[in-house]
């Protein structure tokens, strides 16, 4: 006993912490915050030194190394192994009021996709490296050495139990796609928390998986920017610069209960709750759920559709936003609402979020950019038809509408191809300061050629003309992303 408490007192004198300890390690991160590596190392003790950050595992193997002085490790143990817990760099970004927010998803682990198939999920490599990571945020800064960026935040983050819950329906879900020999189908929006995420170059050579003889390209688990964006907020919220999350109870303020997805996934439980109401009206909804509430609000098919989700705990307004429920702000789940006439055509195209032009002309990478996670969510579209009405307006008359489906939907890999055709069609435009109707894609011409989105703006002309910040200076007409109306019909069409 006396020899091991020497040895480990040896260690931390050499080392600066006790690596077998959670606390000791957390401990010694807090002295990064607020400087940078070059403030921090002596670099006299090292005889190589990766000068400017460059190579594979970049800042997170440079922390490692340099820092927490020890060898960069290959294996499937955590990085500190002795103490069970993954280290893991992740940056932030500076918004144009100076707010911080997260840059971009954390990768977690590559996915083998010959291995990964004969593993269970609490014995997976993700699970035994991922279940509590010490999580150091970095601010980015666009050509700023890898040595001289600077330490924000450091966080213990253990995985809470209800999130594990997800995380496991998402690798089953993941793992049972490449069973299937889809791995090269396999997207972001298949899952809630846990993705498989594109890594690598583009053009880099795509691997081999077991049950299919297409190449798929090279993947990682990864958790979802949204859910990175539910630690930043929980590291905001505690007005500290140094977090544990650790013998913190799981949030139950969400649309489902822990025990509920112990005997179900939140999908299915979800699609439950909609079974009971489908071809039942508006108003039928409404006499459950807020009996008195008026009908005749644009947005009242959302408003039952919110109910519905989450069994009348939040109705899609303020306070009671379904946005604001756990699950909503982890996944990045979109909820749509879709009107069609008594004749099952659809009455209007899709609208989602306006064009960040800024975001545009600054990040050149697909795969890092707000469209790329837009277009790669996981979707759950909720179809009201009219009963009489069969062309132009519904006239305020809502209550008669009819819940006629429901489903969850994930962008196709054929159509997401075509999408990073669209947002690189914008960016090309923003970047020559083309910012006009002239120049996007038009619904005609899109619909004609198999492209399935198109640019206009919505609202009254007051609100969008001038409206959006132009990077090249002064400002611009505010625009925003559609899927065609015909895309969204064979949709529907094509669902149950």
């Amino acid at each position: 006993m006396y020899i091991c408490e020497q040895k480990i007192k040896s260690l931390m004198e050499s080392l600066g912490y006790d690596k077998t300890s959670i606390a000791s390690i957390f401990e010694y991160s807090k002295r990064l915050i607020g400087h940078s590596l070059n403030e921090v190392v002596d670099k006299s003790l090292f005889k190589e030194l990766n000068l400017q950050g460059q190579g594979k595992g970049g800042l997170g193997q440079m922390i490692e190394k340099y820092y927490f002085k020890y060898d960069i490790n290959n294996d499937p143990t955590p990085d500190f192994q002795e103490a069970g817990l993954e280290l893991k760099a992740t940056g932030l970004k500076k918004n144009k009021g100076g707010e911080l927010q997260i840059k971009e998803r954390l990768v977690c682990d590559m996915i083998d996709y010959c291995s990964v198939v004969n593993e269970q999920f609490e014995t997976s490599l993700f699970y035994l490296k991922c279940r509590i990571m010490l999580l150091i945020f970095y601010l980015y800064e666009k050509g700023v050495s890898k040595w001289d960026l600077r330490y924000i935040y450091t966080v213990i983050w253990q995985l809470p139990e209800k999130d594990l819950l997800i995380i496991r329906k998402d690798f089953e879900t993941i793992v049972n796609k490449i069973k299937k020999g889809e791995a090269h189908e396999l997207s972001e929006g298949d899952t809630e928390y846990l993705a498989a995420c594109r890594k690598g170059q583009k053009g880099e050579k795509p691997r081999e998986q077991p049950f299919s003889d297409i190449l798929a390209p090279r993947r990682a688990f990864s958790l979802k920017p949204a859910y990175m964006r539910t630690i930043l907020s929980y590291v905001k919220d505690q007005k500290r610069s140094d977090v544990s999350n650790i013998e913190i109870p799981s949030i139950e303020d969400g649309l489902v209960s822990e025990a509920d997805l112990r005997e179900n996934s939140l999908e299915n439980i979800i699609l439950k709750r909609i079974e009971r109401w489908i071809g039942k009206s508006v108003q039928d909804i409404i006499d459950y759920y807020e009996p008195g509430l008026m009908v005749n609000a644009k947005d009242i098919n959302y408003v039952v559709s919110c109910m519905i989700v989450s069994d009348g705990k939040y109705n899609g307004r303020g306070k009671k936003h379904i946005e604001r429920a756990d699950e909503f702000v982890k996944s990045g789940l979109r909820l749509k609402t879709i009107p069609i006439y008594s004749n099952n055509r659809l009455k209007e195209a899709m609208s989602y979020e306006n064009i960040d032009y800024e975001e545009l002309y600054h990040n050149g990478n697909w795969f890092d950019s707000t469209t790329y996670e837009l277009f790669t969510s996981r979707f759950l579209f909720m179809v009201f038809r009219h009963p009489n009405i069969q062309s132009g307006s519904f006239h305020f008359d809502y209550g008669p509408m009819i819940l006629e489906k429901a489903f969850f939907w994930t962008m196709p890999q054929k159509d997401l191809k075509i999408a990073e055709e669209y947002w690189q069609d914008i960016r090309k435009h923003v970047l020559r300061n083309e910012i006009g109707l002239d120049y996007f894609w038009k619904a005609g011409w899109s619909n004609k050629n198999g492209k399935h989105f198109h640019v206009r703006p919505k609202g009254t002309k007051n609100s969008y003309l001038g409206a959006a910040d132009n990077p090249n200076g002064g400002k611009a007409d505010k625009y925003c992303y559609w899927f065609n109306k015909e895309y969204v019909s064979n949709i529907i069409e094509n669902n149950k």
